[in-house]
């Protein structure tokens, strides 16, 4: 498998995450967002959508990093990384929504782009225009998971939304976004940073942010 991503990319990190702890190996490809390698014409000959992360497996050319966790999880089950039960699945997958749909879309590269360069707001305020989707968006996931606290997102091992969490705190802690008033997320947080599979694929880690 070869996966085409961004070190800064939240989307690509939780596909970092996914294969991580299902123990699968593939190689690594950078694509710098910032420089618009995304726009370069070897990147568009196998990414129509030219974003990342891109996921190649034999012939099949995978995007969005939730299609393709759910592509790993339908084909390299174990261990697994939704619960056995449908409502176990639905919550799951809810709480990665609310972080994928609610929070994540309106704060990547491309929306901040087009506030500052088209819509000419000033750097403060597109950094205060992240912060309050971010904390507030997370104020919601905290609900979620204070009703049924358990060491990870859902039950006693890290799974999809665990996946989805932990980039979205690293973009938080970049922005300087207040997280004081989140402490279930923060904890789980913690609980996913103490494994290998969470801390050796973060963007510090990555081939490219050494460039």
């Amino acid at each position: 498998m070869k996966l085409y991503n961004y070190f800064r990319s939240s989307a690509s990190y939780r596909v970092r995450i996914a294969l991580a702890l299902k123990g699968l190996s593939y190689e690594y490809l950078p694509v710098h967002l910032v420089r618009n390698e995304q726009f370069n014409e070897s990147y568009a000959a196998v990414s129509a959508s030219r974003l990342v992360p891109l996921l190649v497996d034999g012939d099949a050319a995978l995007t969005q990093s939730l299609a393709i966790i759910e592509y790993l999880e339908e084909t390299h089950p174990q261990p697994p990384l939704l619960p056995s039960d449908p409502l176990g699945r639905a919550r799951v997958r809810a709480l990665a929504l609310d972080i994928t749909c609610e929070i994540h879309p309106l704060n990547n590269l491309r929306v901040l782009r087009y506030l500052t360069g088209a819509l000419k707001v000033a750097e403060d305020d597109k950094n205060r225009w992240y912060r309050h989707w971010v904390e507030t968006g997370l104020e919601a996931v905290e609900r979620q998971l204070a009703r049924t606290p358990t060491p990870f997102c859902h039950g006693d091992a890290p799974g999809l939304a665990d996946c989805v969490l932990v980039p979205q705190i690293f973009n938080a802690r970049r922005f300087e976004c207040r997280l004081d008033h989140v402490p279930q997320v923060m904890r789980v947080f913690e609980r996913c940073m103490a494994l290998e599979a969470f801390s050796a694929t973060q963007p510090s880690a990555c081939p490219d942010a050494q460039e």
